[in-house]
């Protein structure tokens, strides 16, 4: 009797290969596809997945909850990783290896694979966090393991094992997509004298197409949570999925990062993530209005160890819970509009308006309304100049 396995499957070469992979190696393999705004379709991804060999698939529609209770904590901390990367497949992962651990045990499986590489990030995201959730299941990494030494090699044996796929040799990077936005590389990009072409990106318009005219844009926040885009109320899932599109319109959220991986190499990572970008930029700048500046100064250094904790796997640690009751405590004032300006690829800030503010005109104006005591300036400057004069 096969040896039953369940496998983390989204439908692309890497994980199509490793179905008939852990076939031959006597598995019987039932694959789990989360829904975070994947490429494939339900139906789809069924039918590749048994076409592929598998035995049973469970797909779960994952948006909401991952919206919800990853992408949000992610957008309050501001988290970007290196400065261009909203980890985007980074806050997937921990969800979808949460759920790997649920079928496992509906299923009496004591083993997990997935189709990561040896030298990526997510290999330390999945296992990490499966070993976190339930340290007796074993993990089984294909790619660490099998013969295949190229995503070439791999079309090969793709194509003699009769797997459906859509990766070509033309066009063979490898792709992560959910809502937040898509992970690109592989292929032509790992010349970094190579541009990415156009038919890498999937939400994303070129500058050369977008529109000639700029589009204004309105986000209401309510504790630092998006509630409502242009004035109409949505849920996080919606706004972010209508964000995507007007963005991608305006070719906002490209990013290419030569970027520094948890095992120690650095790899170059093409991004794109609309909605994440406005998001954060409009969550930033709604922030800047109402926070005081050592709040403000404290919750940028809480973003970046935010970002780096998600990047290296580790959502399921007390230090990242510890860090999003920091900023949780934060955004209580958090609330008000920011009216944004899109226009080839640039995020502007027009208008900005909450309850809130801590901006005083008769203290910042230099007309004749001006409140702010000058004879104080003085004063102030020899006491703050003190300790650095010799």
């Amino acid at each position: 009797m096969s040896k039953k396995i369940v496998l983390a499957y989204s439908g692309g070469l890497d994980t199509s290969c490793c179905i008939a992979y852990l076939l031959e190696k006597g598995y019987e393999v039932v694959c789990f596809s989360a829904n975070l705004g994947s490429e494939f379709s339900p139906s789809d991804l069924k039918k590749r997945a048994i076409a592929s060999g598998a035995s049973k698939i469970y797909i779960k529609d994952l948006r909401w909850e991952f919206a919800k209770q990853f992408v949000l904590p992610s957008l309050k901390a501001n988290a970007v990783y290196e400065g261009k990367y909203v980890l985007s497949t980074a806050l997937g992962r921990p969800l979808i290896a949460k759920y790997l651990v649920e079928v496992a045990k509906k299923e009496k499986a004591n083993v997990i694979a997935h189709g990561c590489t040896a030298k990526g990030n997510d290999q330390v995201r999945f296992d990490t966090t499966v070993k976190i959730l339930n340290p007796r299941i074993k993990i089984v990494a294909p790619l660490r393991e099998w013969h295949l030494t190229s995503r070439e090699s791999e079309l090969e044996y793709a194509k003699s094992k009769k797997l459906p796929i859509t990766a070509t040799k033309e066009k063979i990077y490898s792709i992560d997509k959910n809502i937040w936005g898509v992970s690109i590389e592989a292929g032509i990009l790992e010349n970094l004298n190579n541009e990415p072409k156009d038919d890498a990106y999937f939400m994303t318009q070129s500058l050369l197409k977008a529109p000639n005219k700029p589009e204004y844009i309105n986000i209401t926040f309510e504790k630092g949570i998006p509630a409502a885009l242009n004035n109409k109320k949505m849920d996080l899932v919606s706004l972010i999925e209508k964000l995507n599109q007007i963005g991608g319109r305006h070719g906002i959220g490209r990013t290419d990062l030569i970027e520094d991986r948890t095992v120690g190499i650095k790899s170059r990572e093409v991004y794109e993530a609309p909605a994440a970008w406005v998001l954060i930029a409009a969550h930033k700048e709604l922030e800047s209005l109402v926070l005081d500046k050592e709040t403000l100064y404290f919750k940028e250094i809480v973003g970046l160890k935010y970002a780096q904790l998600v990047y290296q796997g580790l959502w399921f640690s007390k230090l990242r819970e510890s860090l999003d009751a920091v900023v949780q405590n934060t955004q209580e004032p958090v609330s008000g509009k920011i009216t944004l300006k899109l226009y080839k690829g640039n995020i502007i800030i027009a208008k900005r308006n909450s309850k809130n503010s801590l901006y005083k005109k008769e203290l910042a104006t230099y007309g004749k309304k001006d409140k702010f005591d000058k004879t104080s300036a003085e004063g102030f400057i020899n006491i703050f100049s003190m300790p650095f004069v010799r």
